[in-house]
């Protein structure tokens, strides 16, 4: 990739440096990808751990029942409903409306989305991995509206946990739980597969409580147009599809974004990030400090207990 300065090697004191005055760069990743070898017994079949490997994300489906899956909705959709019961900073609005974009700390406010973080048929996927003891980083509900749902840009979500946040490593995975239908139209997770092999510098300095503004619209710590041309150019773009209760895990450091929803039919999901215990935050590596808690679990980090069985209580 000759569309900039390519970093060779990046310092010993930060293996991703990352938000800097001069041009952005484009660097190879340091980290493992899929932490454990796979063997007989793992939570993945030996295909799924290599489509993770190089794609650098896999979709699940059919992990739930559907009584699991309606009772997930039923309970998303009165979390929604009941929103002004939920601490406001937990609380992120669609721009320009009241609409409830994003709910924060999920599992903090329902037994049964706690109870579905710690599922063996997520967790035990985590551990794998990640080949660690894990915990949840960051846990929301996102809605998109029909009609009026607006998109969320390009970009890597370890950039931002590692510069504003302070996580060290390329060592989390997230998993996307869809609660509707999410179809080529309705503004689904876009990803750039094979994008998690590198890591790009992003160009442009974090400003002061820069969260306030990026959880509507990110602006700083987004790739240029030039590298996402020539990253979609070299590996193309996958939409990650699928019904309702559909399970998408992707790497920490998958270029990601999805469009916005101009059709009557809305998209939901619940999000776990799952980091591994070695790799608990430091210090923010190119922020004044650190974002809130809401955003970045740092005081109460406990190892999950993965939990078997159904959801929903006999």
């Amino acid at each position: 990739m000759n569309i900039v300065q390519r970093a060779e090697q990046f310092p010993k004191t930060d293996p991703y440096p990352t938000r800097t005055k001069e041009t952005e760069s484009i660097g190879p990743r340091e980290d493992p990808v899929l932490w454990r070898k796979w063997q007989e017994g793992a939570p993945v079949t030996r295909g799924q751990a290599l489509h993770y490997k190089t794609k650098g994300y896999l979709v699940c489906k059919d992990l739930f029942a559907k009584d699991e899956i309606d009772q997930l909705i039923e309970t998303s959709a009165a979390l929604r409903a009941g929103s002004g019961h939920i601490r406001s900073e937990d609380l992120v609005t669609e721009p320009g409306s009241d609409a409830v974009r994003t709910i924060f700390r999920l599992d903090e406010h329902s037994a049964l989305f706690a109870r579905l973080a710690a599922d063996t048929r997520l967790a035990d996927v985590a551990l794998f991995l990640l080949d660690d003891e894990v915990y949840l980083h960051q846990s929301r509900l996102n809605y998109k509206p029909g009609f009026t749902g607006k998109e969320f840009y390009w970009h890597s979500d370890f950039e931002t946990w590692h510069a504003e946040d302070g996580m060290p490593r390329m060592r989390a995975v997230s998993a996307s739980i869809l609660l509707t239908d999410n179809s080529a139209l309705n503004g689904p997770l876009l990803l750039i597969p094979g994008s998690h092999r590198y890591f790009i510098a992003c160009q442009g300095e974090t400003p002061d409580a820069n969260h306030k503004s990026s959880l509507k619209n990110q602006v700083v710590g987004v790739p240029s147009r030039e590298i996402l041309e020539s990253l979609a150019a070299e590996h193309g773009l996958d939409a990650a599809t699928g019904p309702a209760g559909t399970v998408v895990f992707f790497e920490c450091n998958t270029l990601h974004a999805s469009n916005g929803n101009v059709t009557p039919f809305p998209r939901s999901n619940a999000f776990f990030v799952y980091n591994a215990m070695s790799n608990k935050p430091v210090a923010p590596f190119a922020a004044a400090r650190p974002r809130p808690a809401f955003l970045a679990n740092r005081s109460a980090i406990r190892a999950v207990a993965p939990v078997q069985g159904s959801l929903i209580a006999g």
